[in-house]
């Protein structure tokens, strides 16, 4: 992202953004990666959304024997805030973090979802 400072733009890292790891279905990536150029955005942003939307749930089914076999390492970036939450809801429903990733893609909301120019936003400071 972009600050405006002293009427000069200086380049900023988003402190509020946390990178992570996961483990997701490579099926479910390939989906996503489809979704997102149709929506002009990036994976990250799709999940983002679909972890805000989860959240608002009280509990989520999941049944741990149909997870996929086919798991693959993932990186990207989610709000640092959103992610803590999802991770005390993970362990409330007493699912790993990976299962209520991939159940929050059911909740993706595209019309809410930050374009693909979100990270060169410029604030003014």
């Amino acid at each position: 992202m972009w600050k405006l400072v002293n009427g000069k733009l200086v380049q900023s890292v988003d402190e509020s953004r946390s990178e992570y790891k996961t483990r997701i279905s490579a099926v479910l990536i390939q989906q996503l990666k489809l979704q997102a150029k149709e929506s002009n955005t990036h994976i990250g942003y799709l999940l983002e959304s679909g972890f805000e939307n989860i959240l608002n749930e009280d509990a989520i089914i999941f049944d741990k024997k149909n997870r996929p076999k086919d798991r693959v390492d993932f990186r990207t970036t989610c709000d640092k805030d959103i992610l803590n939450k999802l991770k005390i809801f993970a362990k409330k429903n007493t699912l790993n973090l990976n299962d209520v990733i991939e159940a929050s893609v059911a909740y993706i909301d595209k019309s809410k979802v930050k374009n693909v120019d979100w990270r060169y936003r410029t604030e003014i400071q």
